[in-house]
């Protein structure tokens, strides 16, 4: 690992258990400045726990984290003031007016009046609020306090902003307008950690992704590092549904591995690891089996297929 004065986030060795059940086991993280991190896992997988730990709301059990350069557990002071948060639940005041949120966190945070003005105002304009800052943000739409949450978790420009699964209970239109209003903090260079249980999510604004499950790190890349690593998918679409039987039996025989039927679309799909020679396999044994073929092909794995084999839940179980 690098130091923790190079990194914006070093976590090394955390281990933390509630009532003799282990949340964090031997977590090792590392995040890059500028990078946005996409931090995934079922629930009960310890997400939350991890983000307490750094956010300084839990102390670990053993093991060190640092964010921009502080402990977390000896410097707490230090780490909150290089720190925004926004919840997967909204933290503004909806009686408030959107200027008066802001306007009231720059205060908490140690600001004079009229530079909190002056800040308010800016984040306002960032975020396109502006024409609503006289409003109570109660009466703002989810996307509207999604991006004021944002815009309360950048006042004093903080280097490091966690967000805990911003976009949860938004409908798809808010959902897109909190990504935009990510990219832009994103695009001023700001260090990210997201937590989510949407993985087209992470796969769309996260530099680099960590799996967590059962308090141990499962996996950690690229979103293409981690989809390459999870190989191809094999998938055989038949004529008539008295084959499909028949379709599965020759595609767990070339490719190794249990396939799924979806017998509504006539489908059957598994994984392989080894492509073309897959391929090549499932058409001889479809061949013996006297399966009429519509369509087969390999299709790459997606994010969902990734996260599903590293926690060994059902599509069902993850939902």
């Amino acid at each position: 690992m690098h130091t923790p004065t190079t990194s914006a986030v070093v976590i090394d060795g955390l281990h933390k258990k509630f009532k003799g059940n282990h949340a964090l086991q031997g977590v090792e993280l590392e995040i890059g400045p500028g990078e946005v991190m996409g931090l995934l896992g079922p629930n009960g997988a310890g997400k939350t726990t991890l983000v307490k730990i750094l956010t300084t709301l839990l102390k670990p059990d053993s093991g060190r984290a640092f964010v921009n350069g502080w402990n977390v557990t000896a410097e707490p002071e230090k780490v909150r003031s290089t720190i925004g948060m926004a919840g997967q639940y909204s933290t503004v005041d909806g009686l408030l007016t959107g200027f008066e949120n802001l306007y009231l966190v720059a205060k908490l945070r140690g600001v004079g009046r009229r530079t909190a003005r002056r800040v308010a105002d800016d984040l306002l304009s960032r975020f396109r609020l502006t024409d609503v800052a006289g409003r109570p943000a109660g009466t703002y739409s989810g996307g509207m306090r999604r991006r004021l949450d944002l815009a309360a978790a950048l006042v004093g420009s903080p280097p490091l902003v966690v967000l805990d699964e911003p976009t949860t209970g938004l409908d798809p239109e808010s959902r897109l307008d909190t990504w935009e209003a990510v990219g832009e903090l994103v695009a001023g260079g700001t260090t990210i950690l997201l937590t989510t249980q949407y993985l087209e999510e992470a796969d769309r604004l996260a530099d680099r992704i960590t799996v967590i499950d059962r308090g141990r790190v499962v996996a950690e890349g690229t979103s293409d590092e981690l989809k390459a690593a999870a190989g191809n998918r094999l998938v055989v679409c038949v004529a008539e549904d008295r084959q499909l039987d028949a379709a599965a039996r020759a595609t767990a025989q070339a490719t190794g591995a249990t396939p799924t039927v979806d017998r509504r679309a006539r489908r059957v799909e598994a994984a392989a690891t080894d492509g073309q020679a897959a391929l090549a396999r499932a058409l001889t044994a479809l061949e013996g089996e006297q399966v009429e073929v519509l369509e087969i092909g390999l299709n790459r794995c997606t994010l969902d297929d990734v996260f599903l084999g590293l926690t060994g839940r059902t599509r069902r179980e993850a939902a």
